[in-house]
């Protein structure tokens, strides 16, 4: 081959790697997951009915917030048989206090790897010296979950932004807690609405958070569907490997139709490329 038709020819491949290359910096998001408390009103009439609609949107995982009723191990059976994962749980902080044996035991019945606490009652965060008391319970917590062989996480609200005695009881959660037992579930609705950035979290506590609720913010301040609000998702998404995220949870507190609320997120989530 001629000197000037090797020149021709990787000329021509010019195009075709740019292409390559800018294809390379952008990935659709991965399992896109939905945390049950979006149709918790379906599920108190028909809990497989409902998971087989969620499944049959296209939603791989899912995160339970209570198991209707069902054995653990006959969610098991019902999950694999349609699919889906179940990677993580909310249980409650009191049951952390008092239950967490039997917690931890049905975690592992389902086939979860998260235990995840969604709140803290206002009665146990009155002073930030109850936000310590608080990480020293979610420590020990993570440490029995560890032992059991699974995972701990706290997820947020838009309280934990709202400053007392000087200090975000959210800063005090990650500063006071190990990142190797306490790792964090970000809603990125609440972080919003409490008027913090998740990218300066991201920046600060890089690999701190696993899992993400995705769910968006109206101009008004109301929960939407993921891709109807104001939420820059792109932006947030591009920073998903610096903040650690693994799990994309479409969630809705409120939604007026459960299921046409998952379809539009999840419709959303699954042509984003970032």
């Amino acid at each position: 081959m001629h000197r000037r038709d090797v020149v021709r020819l990787l000329a021509s491949a010019l195009p075709a790697a740019a292409w390559w290359r800018a294809s390379a910096r952008t990935t659709p998001l991965a399992p896109i997951g939905l945390e049950l408390y979006t149709v918790r009103s379906l599920m108190e009439r028909d809990v497989e009915g409902t998971l087989a609609a969620v499944a049959g949107i296209g939603v791989r995982e899912v995160e339970f917030a209570g198991y209707f009723d069902r054995r653990p191990d006959a969610l098991r059976h019902t999950l694999q048989s349609l699919g889906l994962a179940a990677p993580s749980a909310h249980v409650s902080y009191e049951s952390a206090l008092a239950d967490w044996s039997r917690v931890l035991g049905d975690a592992n019945a389902v086939g979860h790897h998260w235990v995840v606490i969604p709140s803290i009652d206002a009665q146990y965060r009155r002073t930030l010296r109850d936000w310590h008391n608080v990480c020293d319970r979610l420590t020990r917590a993570a440490e029995q979950a560890r032992a059991a062989g699974l995972a701990f996480a706290y997820h947020n609200h838009d309280v934990e932004f709202q400053p007392l005695e000087g200090r975000l009881p959210y800063d005090v959660l990650l500063a006071s807690t190990d990142p190797a037992l306490v790792q964090c579930q970000l809603d990125l609705y609440w972080i919003r609405k409490g008027g913090q950035d998740p990218l300066a979290y991201f920046r600060r506590w890089p690999g701190r958070f696993p899992m993400v609720h995705v769910k968006d913010m109206a101009a008004d301040g109301r929960m939407a569907d993921v891709g109807a609000g104001v939420i820059d998702w792109p932006a947030i998404f591009a920073h998903r490997a610096e903040a650690g995220i693994q799990h994309y949870y479409i969630e809705h507190d409120e939604p007026a139709d459960p299921l046409a609320s998952v379809r539009a997120s999840y419709h959303y989530l699954s042509r984003l490329d970032v």
